[in-house]
């Protein structure tokens, strides 16, 4: 897989399409949730993307500290296609995620609303339940913090 990372700024207007279109198959058409995606978060954020034989595949949006959670940067917006899970690449996509949250903003917590299906997925990944359950969208999260955002081994 091909990962790239651009501000909001740099994103290409097909990069662009293809991010809101796998954020709205994902998000909204299989998880059947009404929510308006276009939060105000894009423009600041930096958006990883993860592309097989030129396809956005996988995608990740990479919040700076302040702008999700006061005290953590955060990754959010995790979507692979339908058509390539069970590959590895949620995996993958995450610890490119995390490396490239260390390069970008340096070593500091990273926080994230977690499905909490999950759970257990974060949890291999370094992440730790913090706080109460609670509905994002109708669908159960749980808040998950990983200190200090270094590689994962």
């Amino acid at each position: 897989m091909l990962f790239l990372c651009h501000p909001f700024a740099q994103l290409s207007v097909d990069q662009l399409y293809a991010i809101l279109s796998l954020r709205a198959e994902i998000f909204v058409v299989e998880q059947r949730c009404i929510y308006l995606d276009t939060d105000g978060k894009d423009q600041d954020s930096w958006h990883l993307m993860g592309f097989d034989e030129g396809r956005l595949v996988a995608y990740t949006r990479l919040v700076p500290q302040g702008l999700s959670y006061p005290e953590a940067a955060s990754i959010g917006r995790v979507v692979v296609a339908l058509d390539q899970r069970g590959k590895g690449l949620g995996k993958a996509l995450m610890e490119e995620s995390v490396r490239r949250c260390r390069d970008l903003f340096g070593p500091s917590d990273l926080k994230i609303s977690a499905q909490w299906h999950l759970e257990a997925f974060y949890r291999d990944l370094g992440f730790e339940p913090t706080g109460q359950r609670y509905l994002e969208d109708g669908l159960p999260h749980q808040a998950m913090v990983r200190r200090d955002a270094s590689p994962s081994s």
